[in-house]
């Protein structure tokens, strides 16, 4: 709750829902290139980051493979519109990008920071597109979310944490922070391991039904009014 969180956590916000606004009184063509354009946006955005902590010689195996939740949902933000049978990506970023850029945005942690703005920059920028792409899908694009698709991304979460969970074993790694937790001050994180990972589950299944619920009502009343 620092001056400069509020600011942050306040510009971040104000993005966000200058978007989504402007996403209302535009055409779906419009829509649709906005979008493709802020998935552009993110590319460079990525590029930027791995390119910059490759020349200054920070890109280790341990530390920037895209395999966090916000990295593997900046690659499906980045991709899900030029790829055919989207639906599931789109559910997964949905849950996984909102929950995970809003807890980022909340609970801010930039690996590696060298104290330069733009990395500053790339950090909130990126993690805000994560929380604004899926939402300019659902809402002005026509994605849904099907029913049950809460329950098959958590599946889809248990199946990538059963992969990385070696991964990290192998290379010493923390991806997906599970084998300890990031050192922020964030009220869902209880505990050492293995205990926040299964406080973890249940907090993931409590946010991802509750999203589920309220953006499906909240899209039903939006088509409604329209």
């Amino acid at each position: 709750m620092s001056d400069e969180w509020i600011r942050n956590t306040m510009i971040t916000g104000f993005f966000i829902c200058f978007f989504l606004l402007m996403g209302k009184i535009l055409s779906v063509n419009q829509n649709i290139k906005i979008a493709k354009s802020l998935s552009c946006i993110l590319l460079i955005s990525t590029l930027f980051s791995h390119i910059g902590n490759i020349i200054s010689d920070q890109w280790t195996i341990r530390e920037h493979l895209p395999l966090h939740l916000c990295s593997i949902n900046s690659l499906i933000c980045i991709s899900v519109l030029f790829l055919k049978n989207n639906q599931s990506l789109f559910e997964f970023s949905f849950f996984g990008g909102i929950i995970g850029g809003i807890v980022a945005i909340l609970t801010p942690q930039i690996n590696d920071y060298d104290g330069s703005f733009l990395e500053y920059l790339v950090y909130y920028f990126s993690h805000s597109l994560i929380i604004l792409i899926p939402l300019y899908l659902f809402f002005y694009l026509s994605f849904e979310l099907k029913k049950f698709s809460w329950l098959k991304t958590i599946l889809l979460l248990n199946i990538l944490m059963i992969i990385i969970m070696p991964l990290n074993y192998f290379i010493k790694s923390n991806y997906m922070y599970l084998n300890y937790p990031p050192k922020v001050d964030n009220p869902l994180i209880i505990g050492e391991w293995p205990n926040y990972l299964i406080y973890f589950e249940l907090f993931i299944l409590i946010l991802f039904l509750s999203i589920y619920w309220i953006f499906t009502r909240i899209k039903k009343l939006y088509s409604y009014n329209k």
